[in-house]
């Protein structure tokens, strides 16, 4: 089997799920990795038996023909246009960019470059989602005509050490936690052509309650309770919160309505997780799943589908254009909430194409 060489830049928390998974794939060659700071790229080497590596040297390194992009969001485009400008494949992250602008300009250096371009999550390959997406291709709830989505938390600052980012510019819940609710509505549903949003910021301040800095005040300058109406293609209207504004609720996570029954969706941040239908008013059933990567955290197989799509020359799943149509999505909602109008998108995709469920685990192709 050809393999295809990796390297990562960004050794932080994320990384281990990356790490431990990626053995499970053989297209990948996790060939190094590096961060701007060269002590936690040394432990990663150390821990995953990888070579440290200085950021110049691993774009530079022939052997690496993807660069998986693990660094901070505010750094996705600017470490994504080095890989790029170097011709390197780059998978990142979610969000692709923290700005749609941002987003453009990496689209515009890969294309002119020729190299592809693929990104986070990649939970909607899993076996879960996948499961989701087969009993609606077979039609088992008729056509989707709405449906709901919710991603409803208290604010990070309650665990999170250094919880400034989710209230700076380019953080908050909707760029945080809306790719992948989005990722799996449009993996789903096909493409959103308008977005009509409501935004608000509840609190002004937050306050650090765990870690070194607890008693610390964060100030907040971005909304914290994000609504928006998603005006699919295919005629189905679904809406979304995403807050960090929540104590608690009892909505599941995602839900859609067919002309012949329901479907309760998994939550979108996991590959595992039963899948409910109903048939009309009938009780609730559980979908079998006979797909792969339901059980556990497979962090990488977006990153090995664009592995094996380079080596079969096909299409990946985690794509360019579905990555950036999710970030139009999210900062179309934002916008439509400060301008009190409806947005209509000028990024569209297509649905990536679903997973076999005939390969053995960890083949891809």
């Amino acid at each position: 089997m050809r393999r295809i060489g990796i390297g990562i830049i960004g050794c932080g928390n994320i990384s281990d799920a990356y790490l431990k998974a990626a053995p499970k794939f053989p297209v990948l060659d996790i060939v190094g990795v590096a961060d701007i700071n060269p002590t936690a790229a040394q432990a990663k080497a150390e821990a995953y038996g990888v070579a440290a590596m200085t950021i110049d040297g691993l774009l530079a390194d022939p052997r690496i023909a993807i660069v998986l992009n693990l660094t901070t969001p505010q750094h996705h485009v600017p470490v994504g246009l080095q890989a790029v400008a170097q011709g390197k494949h780059v998978y990142s992250e979610k969000p692709l960019a923290t700005t749609l602008a941002d987003a453009e300009r990496l689209v515009s250096a890969a294309r002119e470059k020729g190299v592809r371009v693929g990104c986070a999550p990649d939970t909607f390959l899993g076996g879960s989602h996948q499961t989701a997406r087969r009993v609606i291709d077979e039609g088992t709830i008729g056509t989707i005509v709405g449906g709901s989505a919710f991603m409803q938390v208290a604010g990070h600052e309650l665990w999170h050490p250094n919880p400034d980012f989710y209230y700076q510019p380019g953080g908050g819940p909707m760029l945080d936690m809306g790719p992948y609710y989005l990722t799996c509505l449009v993996n789903l549903l096909g493409p959103v052509k308008s977005v009509t949003g409501q935004a608000k910021s509840s609190y002004p301040t937050r306050t650090i309650g765990s870690g070194p800095r607890e008693g610390q005040v964060v100030t907040v300058e971005v909304p914290t309770h994000i609504s928006g109406l998603l005006d699919f293609e295919n005629g189905a209207a679904i809406s979304i919160t995403t807050s960090f504004d929540v104590w608690k609720h009892e909505h599941n996570h995602i839900e859609l309505y067919g002309t012949t029954g329901a479907m309760i969706v998994s939550d979108p941040n996991q590959f595992q997780g039963d899948i409910r239908t109903s048939e009309r008013k009938g009780d609730w059933t559980v979908a079998e799943q006979v797909h792969s990567y339901g059980d556990g955290n497979y962090r990488i197989l977006g990153l090995a589908d664009m592995a094996q799509a380079i080596v079969s020359g096909r299409e990946h799943r985690a794509n360019l254009d579905l990555s950036l149509h999710v970030l139009e999505i999210m900062e179309s909602i934002i916008r439509s909430a400060e301008i009190g109008q409806r947005i209509d998108l000028k990024h569209g995709c297509a649905r990536p194409a679903p997973m076999r469920a005939d390969l053995p685990f960890g083949i891809l192709e």
